[in-house]
């Protein structure tokens, strides 16, 4: 599994950082993906990251 996100759509809101901390970091302005592939531990909290962010930044692709 892969996780990106859109920096031109991302907020900055820290969401994704909260909900899966092993995959996302907050960088100086937005969200970075910080492990590719999404280790298989965080795969759920990873999913549950993208289906919450706000402004639909995070696209998980298998």
């Amino acid at each position: 599994m892969h996780a990106t996100i859109d920096a031109d759509t991302c907020t900055g809101c820290g969401l994704c950082c909260d909900t899966c901390p092993s995959v996302f970091h907050m960088g100086d302005v937005v969200a970075e993906v910080i492990a590719d592939p999404v280790p298989e531990a965080a795969e759920k909290s990873c999913k549950e990251a993208a289906d919450n962010c706000p402004v639909e930044a995070i696209k998980v692709t298998e």
